[in-house]
């Protein structure tokens, strides 16, 4: 099984990662750090998460968007293939990994603003 020996190459070489896990999700795997989502693999290959700082480097090493076919509609997410070189790299898959760590992180908290509503009012006196 390729996928599976891949997934266990993945996982070893960004093993440094607090809390790694790969979860099994519509025929590929989510990468997990604790309960930050932050890449899926994919017949054989590897996305993380970007924004829009960071998919600058992705980018520009044309390397593609994770898309999907949803209603015969090509949809994009905001995750891009990772190099293969970087992820041949430990060191550099380690940091690559951890910058969709942090974007993944930041999302939440974005997210987490939105559904407490959490807008300033002023108090009366």
């Amino acid at each position: 099984m390729a996928d599976d020996s891949f997934k266990a190459f993945v996982l070893d070489q960004l093993s440094a990662l607090s809390e790694l896990r790969a979860r099994a999700m519509f025929g590929g795997h989510g990468l997990y750090s604790g309960d930050r989502f932050f890449g899926i693999l994919d017949e054989g290959r590897v996305f993380f998460k970007v924004d829009d700082i960071t998919r600058a480097a992705y980018e520009s090493r044309g390397m593609p968007p994770f898309t999907y076919e949803m209603k015969g509609r090509v949809m994009t997410m905001s995750y891009y293939e990772v190099p293969p070189d970087v992820l041949e790299d430990r060191n550099e898959a380690f940091v690559w990994a951890n910058q969709a760590i942090q974007v993944a992180a930041n999302k939440a908290v974005r997210a987490a603003r939105k559904t407490t509503g959490r807008t300033k009012t002023k108090k009366r006196h």
